[in-house]
């Protein structure tokens, strides 16, 4: 996902760029912004999911198939055409392609991407709230982001769980093989929708796994996506700091430590957690090991996040270390060593999204 800065369009405008040359930058930005919310119209209305289940359609068609006001679909459908989203054939009537409809529709795909597009569309939605938060310190808590962003990162995470997760972890041999014991208690904290904590019940069919997570909301979503995915898995409306002391092997936080406003103390109570023996097993982004500018696309990307969801909520707790999304990894070191961890290992599991893996030793 990443591109040199210096051949990527979005990063070409040096500092001593012309007036002219940075607003065609910011023109090109803005188009951009206003085709990631046109798709998430299309999302949403589940036009897409029309086009590619049934086929082209003419406007008519479309909201017959689907719903909608045939006025708003004409607009909509000739907008995506051209974007370049949609093609047009000769009739007249409007075909998603393949590739778009995998991005688009495929929840199982490593490349379903229409959670991004309702993700930033729940973040524009707070941007009255974000500017209160950048002028006073405060902060907007992921439960006023509401459930198209909670929905969202757990769409968009869902494919890596359950399709990359469990090969990963495997690929570990001595962390496998202690997740593998009959009996093994697992605790997956910040788990959010549940898909990591799902994809560790059924990769270690044999262990005990549990989630727990401080948002309500989240919790709901976990137990209703466990039940139909036919598991039995615990879930639990807790922080990561109320953990029982002794009682895990693994003690898991996918995606969620650079969002916490205590993160050391969440940490400490994932070591005192565990049982002889054990790990606490982190997976954050893979931010880069030093800042650069410009930077690299992912760097960009996790700096977006950090600006608009991941920094807001953790300042809305207060006290908050303020992480945000851009964690280095001497950054988890420092928190881990606070925490009283002896090492931290980054482990061998590569083209994993933008994710990096770390072990921590008690």
């Amino acid at each position: 996902m990443t591109t040199d800065p210096t051949t990527d369009p979005a990063t070409r405008t040096p500092p001593e760029a012309t007036a002219g040359e940075f607003a065609e930058r910011l023109m090109g930005a803005a188009l951009s912004a206003m085709e990631v919310l046109s798709v998430h119209l299309g999302d949403r209305l589940g036009w897409y999911r029309a086009l590619a289940g049934h086929g082209p359609a003419s406007a008519a068609e479309l909201t017959a198939r689907a719903g909608g006001h045939e006025r708003y679909a004409r607009e909509w459908l000739e907008q995506q055409a051209a974007a370049g989203i949609l093609s047009v054939g000769e009739d007249g009537r409007f075909a998603l392609p393949r590739g778009a409809a995998e991005v688009l529709t495929d929840e199982s795909s490593l490349d379903y991407l229409a959670p991004l597009a309702r993700m930033t569309a729940a973040t524009a939605a707070q941007t009255p709230a974000l500017l209160d938060a950048y002028r006073d310190g405060g902060g907007v808590s992921w439960a006023a982001f509401g459930t198209d962003m909670r929905e969202a990162q757990a769409e968009m995470n869902r494919p890596w769980f359950e399709r990359a997760l469990p090969g990963a972890l495997a690929g570990v041999a001595d962390l496998d093989a202690s997740l593998r014991r009959p009996g093994a208690r697992l605790v997956d904290v910040g788990c959010g929708g549940g898909w990591s904590t799902i994809a560790l019940a059924r990769a270690y069919p044999q262990a005990v796994v549990e989630g727990v997570d401080i948002d309500g909301p989240s919790i709901e979503l976990a137990a209703r996506n466990a039940e139909r995915a036919g598991l039995d898995v615990a879930f639990r409306h807790e922080e990561a700091e109320s953990l029982p002391a002794g009682v895990y092997d693994a003690v898991f936080a996918f995606e969620c430590l650079h969002d916490m406003p205590r993160p050391v103390g969440a940490l400490a109570a994932a070591r005192r957690a565990l049982r002889p023996g054990g790990a606490v097993v982190v997976m954050d982004e893979a931010a880069a090991e030093s800042f650069t500018a410009p930077a690299d696309e992912t760097e960009r990307l996790l700096y977006g996040f950090s600006l608009l969801i991941c920094l807001p909520d953790g300042m809305s707790h207060k006290p908050s270390a303020g992480t945000g999304t851009v964690m280095r990894p001497d950054t988890l070191r420092r928190y881990a060593t606070e925490a009283g961890f002896r090492d931290v290992e980054i482990l061998p599991i590569e083209d994993f999204g933008f994710w990096r893996f770390y072990r921590l030793l008690p």
